[in-house]
């Protein structure tokens, strides 16, 4: 075993706290190693056997990669759009693939809620907005483009998340969004 496979393996021990240290030094190419190593081994793909995977050992990679990700660099739009989206994946895949949980972060009307307030955060789009400024996305500012392009990008576990949720408002204004993202450049 390389060097490199032992400090995989150690990282399921990493504290929040050694990662902030990661990210305190501003190693943020460690901690985006640190985000896709973990999920690698959530899916499974850590070991031989595959899927055989301790459920419990593969939520503590995702809890280290929900860690890593979240210590990641935010701030700008695109940033942070970035970090949403890859914890809204991760969740989703968690909750479709291991099962809700009573953690939030497993569970699916958690994760819509979560979803909702980040597309809340888009200047003045709403699903029937970003629609008609779909239409003719070509035409439209840099700006405006890159926020269609972001909606689209955290909406991209709606489709697997909405068959998990109860009917009413949530469930309602995801399908919405689902619809809209279709025509999202």
């Amino acid at each position: 075993m390389g060097d490199s496979d032992r400090s995989i393996r150690q990282l399921k021990g990493w504290t929040r706290e050694r990662l902030e240290k990661l990210a305190a030094a501003r190693k943020w190419h460690e901690l985006e190693r640190i985000r896709t190593v973990a999920q690698f081994h959530t899916y499974g793909h850590g070991s031989e056997s595959g899927a055989d995977e301790p459920h419990g050992l593969r939520l503590r990679w995702a809890e280290v990669s929900l860690t890593a990700n979240d210590l990641l660099p935010s701030g700008t739009p695109w940033d942070d759009a970035r970090k949403r989206g890859q914890n809204f994946a991760l969740r989703t895949w968690i909750i479709t693939h291991l099962g809700p949980g009573t953690d939030p972060a497993w569970n699916p009307e958690a994760l819509a809620a979560d979803t909702l307030a980040a597309l809340s955060l888009m200047p003045a789009l709403t699903p029937d907005r970003a629609g008609a400024l779909a239409a003719n996305w070509r035409l439209l500012p840099a700006e405006q483009i890159g926020a269609l392009r972001r909606c689209k990008n955290l909406t991209a576990h709606v489709d697997r998340l909405i068959p998990l949720l109860p009917p009413g408002p949530a469930k309602d204004r995801l399908t919405s969004w689902s619809e809209v993202r279709k025509r999202l450049p």
